[in-house]
């Protein structure tokens, strides 16, 4: 029987206009432009200011581009599914708001949950959708309005956020696509990276808000030592599984969190910084758009037949590494 594997046939982004440089930051908090750079890589960041306007926004911009672009009408898509930490509200699920501000009517459509990692958790899930035949078209879009939950008094924080949004199309191929996953768990991680009130643990109150517990708290040096080791890790352990020398692999696509962490993932794998996606320095942490973000950017690049090792972690902890191989040539 015929192998059927997930393939990218697609893939587009969107930013906000509005950008927020080092130099706006370092009038919010105590800090310089210098100190953000050597420590994160971020120059700007894109900011969505309208209000009233929220992950779903960005979500549908990106989808929008993406159907137009690959020519497909609405009534195509079979699945949409969105990542993100920032939906627009605790419920309807942000994915099933995009299809309706796209005009999807036949598809169904939910929400993944998996901080930083959940474009690859997303992209995995899509996969056996496309492999089992029961979906030929499926949009996974990540969207994230980081923005709204990160504290601009907060300078080991706020700079390291954006918000944006990075949408891919998924259909079968009998030879291109997702060839191999691999995701990890570990929830004892859960109290170095995450949001403290607003869930069902801690609702929202007066006294919620005073506490500024409404935004991304984190404990960097905690969060950057094992973010290193097991990106590192499960990427290298992609490679040694499907035989890929490191002069092999066309590109690594790291989740853009911190560019030391990128480069310290690139240096052990043994890949050269030319095969490794980065646009960190303008968009910094997208949470869940960075990976697509990075294949729009760096579509014109790719080639049919192209090894990609698409790797990320985050909250949770979570992480993964996805192995695909491109599915088609610059248009």
């Amino acid at each position: 029987m015929e192998k059927t594997f997930a393939a990218i046939t697609g893939v587009a982004g969107w930013v906000p206009d509005s950008i927020l440089s080092n130099a706006d930051i370092e009038k919010l908090v105590e800090t310089t432009d210098e100190w953000i750079t050597t420590r994160t890589g971020i120059k700007e960041r894109r900011i969505l200011r309208e209000p009233g306007k929220g992950a779903s926004d960005l979500g549908a911009a990106a989808v929008n581009s993406l159907l137009e672009k690959t020519g497909t009408h609405p009534d195509e898509i079979d699945l949409l599914i969105c990542a993100t930490v920032t939906g627009d509200m605790a419920f309807p699920a942000t994915a099933n708001i995009i299809c309706d501000k796209v005009g999807i009517k036949k598809a169904f459509s939910f929400d993944m949950s998996a901080a930083c990692s959940g474009f690859i958790f997303m992209l995995t899930t899509a996969a056996q959708y496309i492999k089992t035949g029961d979906a030929k078209k499926i949009i996974c879009v990540g969207a994230d309005k980081m923005t709204a939950i990160t504290d601009y008094e907060d300078r080991t924080t706020c700079p390291l956020f954006g918000d944006g949004s990075g949408a891919v199309m998924l259909e079968p191929s009998s030879e291109f696509g997702i060839q191999d996953h691999i995701l990890h768990v570990d929830g004892s991680g859960r109290k170095y990276l995450y949001q403290k009130s607003g869930g069902s643990v801690s609702p929202a109150s007066h006294e919620t808000v005073d506490r500024r517990e409404h935004f991304v708290y984190q404990e960097g040096q905690a969060v950057f030592k094992v973010a290193v080791s097991k990106m590192a890790d499960i990427a290298s352990e992609m490679m040694e599984k499907h035989n890929i020398p490191a002069d092999d692999l066309n590109w690594l696509v790291p989740h853009q969190a911190n560019l030391r962490i990128i480069e310290a993932v690139a240096r052990r794998m043994g890949i050269k910084r030319e095969q490794v996606m980065i646009n960190i320095q303008k968009y910094g942490n997208t949470t869940d758009a960075t990976i697509p973000l990075c294949l729009w950017e760096y579509e014109n690049q790719l080639n049919k037949g192209d090894k990609l090792i698409l790797t990320a972690f985050g909250g949770g902890f979570t992480w993964g590494a996805i192995y695909l191989t491109w599915a088609y040539d610059p248009k």
